[in-house]
């Protein structure tokens, strides 16, 4: 590396580290279970981080690591595969540190996603199949003399699970803060797994008594390769959530450490991210509905079980998204919920 590539390396890293230093502390917002019920649900809200979601800490990650490596320079093409909330942070940190950025998506990615990435600079390059846009934009970053970011694989080693600055060792000490002790539950979507398995390791290295469950969308591969044990399992469909529900089962998937699979119907997570912008006012995307759901299951078995403490888990973006989706029935399930206790799902 020359001396011009290693200053502009240390500009880069700087104005990466001022930029989470200039960052407002993500809120941790307490959602209205009914008075009497024991049991508090919490969310911390990453969906105000700069680029809009949870995957922003994520791709900051891959980013300082690319850079301090010498993967990525200052006349380095950044390439990332997808249409969603990496794809946007991709954008957003490509644009921070004056590098451009390319986004592989699939050929039928509606115009707001690609206005999304267009706004931090990106530029989106359809494909199709769109299982192929992951060899797509490995093709096109060694075609461009760029790098492949590759956020699906680069998750497994992208956080430090024992420290406390990741975003489940964060929402477990603003709950020990606000509630007074860890929470009974976590409550979280797997996408590209590394939530879920650094959240999972940390609590059992610091010996909490927190039970980690995910939730999980249709057409995914996570809830029956946690049920089967079989880490090579692949439905050959793509999750309609966005954020969560991946068709294969991704390198940070960490199995061992969680408690509990949800699956977790599409119409059911859009009922609740529906039900949540009426009763709070959040906006949210429907991977955050799935949280929802998940968790006022929990609330259910905490209560049918005695059990007093509290869930948390958080909006992991700020996205709502209109599927084409018939979430009546689940939203009376939550509505009936809420109204006497009783918990009953609709039958598929």
């Amino acid at each position: 590396m020359s001396e011009t590539e290693r200053r502009w390396a240390q500009q880069a890293l700087a104005r990466m580290r001022a930029a989470r230093a200039a960052e407002e502390p993500v809120p941790l917002r307490r959602y209205p279970v009914p008075e009497g019920w024991g049991v508090a649900l919490y969310f911390r809200d990453e969906s105000r981080r700069p680029a809009g979601s949870i995957k922003h800490r994520l791709v900051q990650r891959l980013f300082e690591d690319a850079v301090a490596r010498g993967d990525v320079r200052q006349d380095t093409t950044v390439v990332e595969a997808g249409a969603g909330n990496a794809a946007v942070a991709t954008a957003y940190f490509a644009q921070l540190i004056g590098v451009p950025s390319i986004a592989v998506v699939p050929g039928k990615t509606s115009a707001a996603k690609r206005a999304r990435i267009a706004r931090y600079g990106g530029v989106c390059h359809p494909f199709d199949p769109p299982a192929a846009i992951y060899d797509e934009a490995a093709r096109l970053a060694v075609e461009l003399g760029g790098h492949y970011l590759d956020h699906l694989h680069g998750a497994a080693h992208a956080e430090d699970w024992r420290g406390p600055d990741s975003v489940g060792a964060s929402l477990l000490a603003q709950v020990v803060a606000a509630h007074g002790g860890p929470p009974a539950w976590a409550v979280v979507g797997v996408g590209t797994g590394m939530t879920s398995a650094t959240l999972g390791r940390h609590l059992r290295y610091h010996g909490y008594p927190t039970r980690l469950a995910v939730v999980d969308p249709e057409n995914s591969a996570y809830w029956p390769s946690w049920v089967t044990g079989y880490a090579g399992y692949g439905t050959g469909m793509p999750s309609r959530i966005e954020g969560i529900g991946r068709p294969r089962v991704e390198p940070a998937f960490l199995p061992s450490v969680i408690d509990l699979v949800m699956p977790v119907p599409d119409a059911a997570s859009v009922a609740a991210m529906r039900h949540l912008a009426t009763a709070t006012g959040w906006s949210a995307g429907p991977s955050t509905g799935a949280n929802l759901w998940g968790a006022l299951r929990l609330v259910h078995r905490m209560r049918e079980g005695g059990e007093k403490g509290s869930i948390a888990t958080v909006i992991g973006d700020g996205s709502p998204d209109e599927r084409r989706l018939d979430p009546g029935p689940y939203a009376e399930t939550i509505d009936r919920f809420l109204a006497g206790g009783t918990w009953t799902e609709p039958t598929p």
